[in-house]
């Protein structure tokens, strides 16, 4: 499989070395600073790169008929247009906010979880994220699906970034803090207990490993596509 990287940071090194160790050849690096290239010699595009530069790149791809994957959060708002664009143009397109296979997993945990605590409203619900200083957006996407997730099951109906008073907004606190690669903590918490629910990452590797295995799973395929439809999780 031939590569196109959209970003080539931190990520897009942990990506680029998963993908050669797994036989797939990287055919061009493409940074903010990249002034030509042609994306069709690839034959699917992996895109970690910034808010502002992720559209463009994604719908080059669609247009130029290079399936691509993206796991760059805060450009959400034209995520419609995107899917409009692939079904026009027969397109194949995956977004996640996270591509590790742990976190994906941890989904499906906070959602049995959600749909558990569903009718005892005495438990106050709650996200922490914790990442590393240079990321830029906050919250995380993580933590805003994870948000969005428990918003379907409970009596909360907006989340909120810092503490609240208001009773109907669900709380998201951010930390940035040197050399976390990601923490994700979901509480609900009574006068009498607490219930907790936390998904650590180690490293850098489970989101390429998880991007990579999504490109690997998108070629070939037509349409717009999320991580449950990669790891089987959709009942």
């Amino acid at each position: 499989m031939k590569i196109a990287l959209f970003g080539y940071g931190k990520m897009g090194r942990a990506i680029e070395k998963i993908a050669l160790e797994r036989g797939h050849q990287i055919v061009d690096k493409i940074t903010s600073t990249t002034k030509k290239y042609t994306i069709t010699k690839a034959d699917i595009a992996i895109d970690f790169s910034l808010p502002n530069k992720a559209y463009q790149n994604i719908a080059s791809c669609i247009e130029e008929n290079v399936p691509v994957i993206s796991g760059t959060t805060g450009w959400l708002d034209k995520y419609d247009s995107i899917v409009r664009l692939c079904k026009q143009q027969k397109g194949a397109f995956i977004y996640a906010s996270n591509f590790s296979l742990g976190v994906n997993l941890f989904f499906e945990l906070n959602k049995k979880l959600t749909e558990l605590m569903h009718k005892y409203t005495n438990y106050n619900a709650s996200i922490t994220e914790i990442h590393h200083t240079q990321k830029l957006d906050k919250p995380s996407g993580t933590a805003i699906t994870l948000a969005e997730q428990i918003l379907e099951k409970n009596t909360k109906n907006k989340w909120v970034l810092g503490v609240t008073k208001d009773k109907k907004a669900l709380p998201i606190t951010s930390k940035r803090v040197e050399d976390v690669y990601g923490i994700h903590q979901i509480k609900f918490s009574s006068e009498i207990d607490e219930i907790e629910i936390m998904h650590k990452a180690k490293n850098r590797n489970g989101f390429a490993l998880g991007a990579v295995i999504a490109a690997e799973w998108l070629i070939g395929k037509e349409g717009v596509y999320t991580m449950q439809d990669v790891l089987e999780l959709k009942k």
